[in-house]
């Protein structure tokens, strides 16, 4: 079952031997009640801003025909250079929260017209300086005389709202990537949070952490913030260091 608003809301009031608050009266709350539930939506982006590509932040699932495709696709355009990685947003405010520069996949795969042998590669994040300073000036002239070519390098615009093709394409590509979306604020009791309930406990530790400092309870406050340091390190291990490590041992070279 998912844990709801009002669920976390009356755990912390619970813990801090407060009146807890019913469907009835969630959105009457005054004061440290009031509070509480400012806090707990304070503590759910603080864990976002810390991790911005935990699992459940995925702008959606991986590529149904392959994982390594991506939960984002954009077609290329013969002669564009630059994409706006959220097709549907209006500004920064409702971009995607974060993006794996690492990740980027190019493709004909699933190209209409396309026929094997496919184009199918990885691209390498090249950044904007390294972009300006050795290959604008060609592709510029490269691009005035419509000569475009198979993309090798993924960079990113200035304002990190668009990713740029180098060289520019020559004809249409299924560029594939990870990207991590905004949590959105709980507002009604029902809301459930995106976390799965065994980490419940880290936006609830976090709370307690702004509370204690609204209590004025700077010893309590440390507590809490140390309950929330662990929770986060073992939800990060969880979700995203699970992969064995390999030891080599290069000794038989020497």
């Amino acid at each position: 079952m998912a844990t709801t608003y009002l669920d976390l809301t009356n755990e912390v009031l619970r813990e801090l031997n407060e009146l807890p608050l019913t469907s009835a009266n969630f959105a009457d709350a005054i004061g440290l009640q009031k509070f509480v539930k400012d806090a707990i939506n304070k503590s759910i982006f603080d864990i976002a801003n810390a991790e911005p590509q935990l699992p459940f932040f995925s702008a959606g699932v991986s590529g149904s025909t392959d994982p390594f495709y991506g939960n984002v696709t954009v077609a290329s355009v013969a002669g564009q250079r630059w994409y706006t990685l959220k097709a549907d947003s209006s500004s920064i405010t409702t971009d995607y929260a974060s993006i794996d520069w690492d990740d980027f996949y190019l493709t004909t795969i699933n190209v209409s017209g396309e026929s094997s042998p496919y184009v199918s590669k990885g691209l390498k994040f090249l950044t904007l300086d390294d972009w300006k300073r050795y290959y604008r000036d060609s592709e510029n002239a490269d691009d005035a005389n419509s000569t475009h070519a198979e993309p090798i390098h993924v960079i990113k615009s200035p304002d990190s709202r668009k990713f740029g093709l180098s060289p520019i394409p020559d004809k249409v590509y299924n560029v594939h990537f990870y990207a991590f979306t905004k949590p959105t604020a709980l507002d009604a009791h029902g809301d459930t949070i995106v976390l799965p309930e065994q980490y419940s406990n880290v936006i609830t530790a976090r709370t307690r952490y702004y509370i204690w400092q609204f209590k004025e309870s700077p010893q309590q406050a440390a507590f809490a913030l140390d309950d929330y340091k662990k929770a986060m390190r073992s939800m990060k291990s969880n979700l995203m260091n699970p992969t064995p490590k390999y030891m080599t041992d290069d000794r038989t070279y020497f």
